[in-house]
């Protein structure tokens, strides 16, 4: 059964976009993912100022901001305790095909409603595994979370995937960048470390709440390059999206880590903030 609860196209009830689309046609759009608790968007200052980047970023003339905002408060007042709903801004419908978008454009927005799917225990951590794919580096596209997500999804079509919460991928060279779905970091010595995405990754909402949360703390944290030997040999592992908040990492493939203290402190901390 779908956990789908409601959809719209542009603020009106919907399942379907023109076939023109260029989000369809070409992957021309960008999306958010957040998560709804007691009818309230959690993080969406910083999902809206995200979506505003990529559009500066990718040139979509996304004007319909008031709209968007009037449209989340409808969709949250009909969401579940908990829901995600999703959000996507495409370029919209072109004059012509062909993948300039020559002439005006109005840029489409789809929000998605749907029930939160069950987290798995946070006391015990997840088991994560290293993908075979390798990410290939575009500055032009790194940071910003655009519609184009093949790498993410042959990833999870290896075998193996399904049989853990999450595969981690690497760039070129060999260092960890981040989850099909999240961010990583790893701890040593009290020390956070997530990696850059100035040339591949996505700037998650939760990766950046954890770096500016960690400052008021007091936890050293930084954006510097993870190899492979220094997730092995981190203290801790954990990941992050707008949706799981930090989760902990019992086990990157045969690799294991005990369970201490920083992941659980962050994730005690962010839970309690009024965002």
């Amino acid at each position: 059964m779908s956990d789908l609860i409601g959809s719209w196209v542009d603020g009106v009830a919907a399942a379907t976009v023109p076939l023109d689309d260029r989000g369809l046609q070409y992957g021309d759009g960008l999306f958010e993912t957040m998560l709804i608790r007691d009818g309230r968007v959690r993080f969406l200052e910083a999902h809206l100022t995200r979506l505003a980047t990529g559009c500066v970023r990718l040139a979509i003339p996304f004007a319909a901001t008031d709209a968007l905002r009037a449209e989340i408060a409808a969709a949250s007042a009909r969401a579940p305790p908990l829901a995600v709903l999703k959000l996507i801004v495409t370029r919209g419908s072109g004059p012509r095909r062909g993948y300039a978008p020559v002439g005006e454009v109005r840029p489409r927005r789809v929000l998605s409603l749907f029930a939160a799917p069950r987290m798995p225990p946070v006391d015990i951590g997840v088991d994560v595994r290293l993908a075979t794919l390798t990410l290939a580096e575009n500055p032009a596209l790194a940071g910003i979370k655009h519609l184009n997500r093949l790498e993410n999804v042959l990833a999870t079509r290896e075998a193996g995937h399904e049989a853990v919460f999450e595969s981690l991928l690497c760039n070129a060279a060999g260092d960890v960048i981040g989850g099909t779905m999240t961010n990583v970091f790893t701890v040593k010595e009290g020390r956070l470390t997530t990696p850059p995405v100035d040339r591949c990754g996505v700037a998650g909402v939760m990766r950046a709440t954890v770096l500016r949360e960690c400052a008021r703390l007091g936890i050293k944290a930084c954006e510097s390059r993870i190899a492979l030997a220094d997730m092995m040999s981190a203290d801790e592992v954990f990941v992050t999206n707008a949706r799981i908040g930090v989760l902990p990492v019992r086990r990157v493939g045969e690799h294991s880590y005990d369970m201490k203290t920083i992941a659980p402190r962050l994730r005690a901390h962010i839970e309690t903030l009024d965002a």
